[in-house]
């Protein structure tokens, strides 16, 4: 089961993929005109790394062995999720990530929104690294803004 904290946030994950040329994976979320990063729920006694490689997995399609970590972020990033959009109970206020840089090593074409009988994604492109900032929801700017910032001290300058 994901679980909630007892101040209200689901544990969850971030991913930031990211190609050779420094873009990032941006995703649109099915049936809607709502673009984000990969991320997803931690499961009780799943490690945050087991809990990144299953969503890369279920919303990519992606295998350990296409990607690498560059980073992750130490501490957890919060967001509140306004109330019209929390469909969990009333004690749900957001959710607490762990923020993952990886880098694709495989090919674009292992890139698969299909692989899964229920995709979260129905279209994806690459985009420079700060656009997600202006073009996520705005209850997420900040903590994309928190994670791209801690994140870029690690990307390989060309």
């Amino acid at each position: 089961c994901k679980m909630i904290d007892s101040q209200g946030y689901r544990p969850n994950v971030g991913i930031v993929l990211v190609n050779d040329r420094n873009q990032v994976f941006w995703g649109r979320r099915k049936g809607e005109y709502s673009w984000q990063f990969p991320q997803g729920g931690i499961y009780e006694n799943e490690s945050f790394d087991e809990c990144m490689y299953r969503e890369l997995n279920e919303e990519l399609g992606l295998f350990p062995e296409y990607v690498e970590i560059i980073a992750k972020t130490q501490d957890w990033l919060y967001y509140d999720v306004p109330g019209h959009w929390s469909k969990q109970n009333s004690k749900y206020r957001g959710q607490k990530q762990i923020w993952y840089l990886i880098k694709l090593i495989g090919r674009e074409h292992h890139i698969d929104l299909r692989y899964h009988r229920y995709p979260e994604f129905d279209a994806w492109r690459w985009i420079e690294y700060w656009d997600p900032i202006d073009s996520v929801v705005r209850f997420k700017q900040q903590v994309y803004k928190q994670a791209l910032n801690y994140l870029a001290e690690f990307l390989k300058r060309e």
